[in-house]
């Protein structure tokens, strides 16, 4: 079951465990951003979809969603590397790309009042900011 000559069979399968923890530090994560969406790994593969609870749980692809949309997805999964990896490191810093500046301002409220969650609760610093 676990074993081929390449390693591939291993590798897949405990990469699939360590994106179910990066999901479940995710969806904590986006539940803070917005209720709206959850991830989940696509069964017997690495890679995601999207349940999206306004629309009464239908599955979409990651393709599938707006920009702004996106811009939430990918800064769950991002705080969740970051969850994951703080039992083994600390991470002093945070990046933001120039994406901010196209969000409308919706998201842009969301993704600020999420950084602001951070800062007060000390998981950032106001240098970072």
């Amino acid at each position: 079951m676990l074993g081929s000559a390449s390693g591939y069979k291993f590798k897949t399968i405990a990469q699939g465990y360590t994106l179910d923890v990066l999901l479940s530090y995710a969806n904590k994560h986006l539940k803070e951003l917005t209720k709206r969406y959850k991830l989940e790994k696509i069964s017997a593969t690495l890679a995601l979809q999207v349940i999206d609870n306004d629309m009464l749980g239908k599955v979409r692809t990651v393709h599938s969603l707006s920009g702004g949309e996106s811009f939430l997805i990918s800064l769950a999964l991002a705080l969740g590397l970051s969850s994951l990896s703080s039992n083994r490191m600390k991470i002093e810093s945070l990046f933001i790309d120039e994406g901010f500046g196209a969000l409308d301002i919706d998201t842009l409220s969301v993704a600020m009042d999420a950084l602001d969650n951070l800062l007060t609760q000390g998981t950032a610093s106001a240098e970072n900011f």
